[in-house]
């Protein structure tokens, strides 16, 4: 098939059964684009679409969003995970604010530029909104040229990446970019799905080397599998006489960047100094009570976390653990009004179960 009818077929299919009817489509603006791109990194639109709902609702533009409080932000991404993402999104809207005078830039280097989006997604945003010539190479993308010219081997290593970039780039239009790049996209993710895809549908099945092959399914390779490390940790789960539970903002990067949380220790006996040197009461008071909550797990891309809660009922006044910024007492009958990290929330439910 020439490059052309590669294209051509695309767009006959995106016609009659591409996705039309998105949030993101209506008013398809740089910064409505940008705002779905970075929260379908990594999640699925089903999932995606209550929360840019909200999100749009709350920060309907690019100024809104950059004047916000980071802890709304977080606010409003709670449950999606990849937290980085929406730090580098709030990020990328100050930068916008201060750098381009709030207007979404219009350039590849300058998109690429901001924090948290890639040669990629800077694509997709200016082909979507813009109708730009870009090649994108998201994962779905990623499987349907791998399928289509038989690409062997794991995309995320390099030289298998550059050979779909050269493929992507190929297959680009001189017109119609917007539809192009979303048909591409709604391709994998309705027809060349990862498992048991829909050969007999697909525009492109009878050009396919991967479906002329009868192998699809080993295309693209996948990633090789690697042995997550385990790492153990303590938690203090502070209650102050009130029922009130001490909260932690953790540093702005790093695993639950920005979050509120509870202290962690890399050992029990960490726990347990910091309690005594940090939040004990003072000696002519009684020691705070200590009980050992279930544990829970986590696991993230580069490690599982195991964590052990201890409940600890002090006895002591509220100013003793403020500091600064940096804590807080949550009433847990109340609407918490910043981002919470997995393990607060799962902590915090839990919690509710037994007392």
């Amino acid at each position: 098939m020439t490059q052309p009818d590669f294209a051509h077929r695309v767009l006959a299919w995106y016609d009659r059964h591409g996705r039309t009817q998105l949030p993101w489509q209506q008013d398809p603006t740089p910064y409505r684009v940008w705002v779905s791109e970075i929260m379908l990194q990594q999640t699925q639109v089903a999932t995606v679409i209550p929360y840019y709902t909200r999100f749009m609702q709350r920060f309907p533009d690019i100024n809104a969003l950059a004047n916000a409080p980071q802890d709304a932000v977080l606010q409003h991404w709670q449950g999606l995970g990849y937290y980085s993402r929406a730090r580098n999104l709030h990020r990328a809207a100050q930068t916008i604010r201060d750098q381009h005078h709030g207007v979404f830039p219009q350039t590849l280097a300058a998109v690429e530029a901001l924090s948290g989006i890639g040669r990629s997604t800077a694509g997709a945003i200016l082909s979507l909104a813009c109708g730009q010539a870009h090649a994108i190479l998201d994962g779905n993308v990623k499987r349907v040229l791998a399928r289509y010219h038989a690409v062997a081997g794991y995309p995320g290593q390099s030289a298998v990446q550059r050979q779909l970039w050269q493929y992507a780039e190929q297959h680009v239009p001189p017109s119609r970019n917007a539809a192009y790049t979303q048909a591409m996209m709604d391709m994998g993710a309705t027809l060349c799905t990862r498992r048991k895809p829909a050969c007999l549908l697909c525009p492109l099945q009878a050009d396919c080397t991967a479906a002329k092959q009868g192998n699809p399914q080993d295309y693209p390779a996948p990633k090789p599998k690697k042995v997550l490390p385990e790492k153990q940790r303590f938690a203090l789960v502070l209650r102050n006489p009130h029922g009130e539970i001490g909260l932690e903002k953790r540093p702005p990067s790093g695993i639950w960047g920005g979050l509120w949380s509870f202290p962690e220790y890399a050992d029990e006996q960490a726990a347990l100094h910091a309690l005594h040197t940090d939040f004990a009461d003072s000696p002519a008071k009684q020691p705070p009570m200590l009980k050992h909550l279930a544990p829970l797990s986590h696991t993230f891309s580069h490690y599982r976390l195991h964590l052990q809660p201890i409940l600890v009922d002090l006895h002591m006044s509220d100013t003793r653990i403020m500091a600064a910024d940096r804590w807080l007492w949550y009433n847990t009958t109340q609407a918490f009004s910043g981002g919470l990290s997995s393990a607060a929330q799962r902590l915090l439910k839990n919690l509710k179960e037994i007392t």
